[in-house]
């Protein structure tokens, strides 16, 4: 974890706010960038992927719970994890598989 931000964990999801020097210095801003409207959908992931929001607002639900990220959420989501998608207002993000 970087210093100064604070953190969420769940055994397959790790989120944590980030500033923008954070940003520049894992350099997010290379990464290609994603958008997709207001939606609900299952997905799975089958490898680790780290995303920060651009903007956007979404809740993720697991078998742990039903977890909300927003603008400035830099998240990685584990591989093997299943989970529904709550787009409640488009989502930009930069995306990178790991």
């Amino acid at each position: 974890m970087w210093p100064n931000s604070k953190a969420l964990q769940m055994s397959k999801i790790f989120s944590e706010r980030i500033n923008i020097s954070d940003v520049v210095k894992r350099g997010i801003k290379n990464w290609p960038i994603w958008e997709k409207e207001p939606s609900h959908y299952e997905w799975s992931y089958d490898c680790d992927e780290e995303c920060y929001i651009i903007e956007g607002d979404f809740s993720i639900e697991t078998d742990e719970g039903i977890f909300h990220f927003k603008t400035g959420d830099f998240i990685t989501f584990k591989e093997g994890l299943h989970c529904v998608w709550d787009i409640r207002r488009d989502v930009v993000m930069h995306y990178n598989f790991k």
